[in-house]
């Protein structure tokens, strides 16, 4: 795919690095000079030093060739303003970075049906860490209603007992279990082994009844 970022700051070169480290041809649009430099010596990308909200650096990084554009900027209204910019090039993907939760309705007024913010993805990140310490880790799906969550097994009354005693069930299933190294997915014949670590796909309101079934 060919994607355009516009941003060289620390969201953008991060995205930037995964893309291309995934095969996809990266262009990036940064109006800092010294960001524009870093980014010349960190990436192998093309890095064109103007303004995101410019329609001729917009021409100039090939927009109209894009798969996906995203505006990551620390600026809400340059990640706006760029996103309108582009919509009529008929991009399959435009995402925009907000900072500023207050912010993301006129995003989505605007058309702009990917909005991510970061900040706040970090900040219930971590919350969710805090506020459950027994689960190793975890990732947020859906609008918040669904979470992945990756525990260790110590609640004795299941060791040894096969996997398709408890899952699927209505509101989760066990999708995979971590051994040596690698990834099992299960098929329900697998039993539960004291201290095995497994993923879990999980509605929100029943991680608690998880936590307690299969962590002592």
């Amino acid at each position: 795919m060919y994607i355009v970022i516009v941003g060289a700051g620390r969201v953008g070169i991060n995205l930037a690095s995964f893309l291309i480290s995934d095969g996809h041809d990266v262009t990036i649009i940064e109006s800092d000079t010294k960001l524009c430099d870093n980014a010349v010596h960190e990436l192998d990308a093309l890095v064109i030093c103007g303004s995101g909200t410019g329609i001729k650096t917009l021409k100039e990084a090939n927009v109209a060739d894009a798969d996906v554009f995203a505006a990551v900027t620390g600026n809400d209204e340059t990640n706006l303003l760029s996103c309108i910019l582009v919509k009529d090039y008929n991009i399959t993907k435009v995402i925009a970075r907000v900072s500023d939760p207050n912010h993301e309705e006129a995003f989505k007024q605007a058309g702009i049906n990917f909005v991510v913010s970061p900040e706040l993805t970090t900040a219930s990140y971590l919350e969710k860490l805090i506020i459950r310490p027994k689960i190793l880790d975890l990732i947020v799906l859906g609008k918040g209603d669904a979470e992945l969550l990756d525990i260790t097994v110590t609640n004795s009354k299941v060791f040894n007992k096969k996997i398709s005693e408890f899952s699927p069930n209505k509101d989760f299933i066990i999708s995979a279990i971590h051994e040596d190294g690698n990834i099992i997915i299960p098929v329900g014949d697998e039993t539960l082994k004291e201290d095995c670590r497994i993923s879990i796909l999980v509605k929100s309101h029943a991680v608690k009844q998880v936590e307690n079934m299969f962590i002592s």
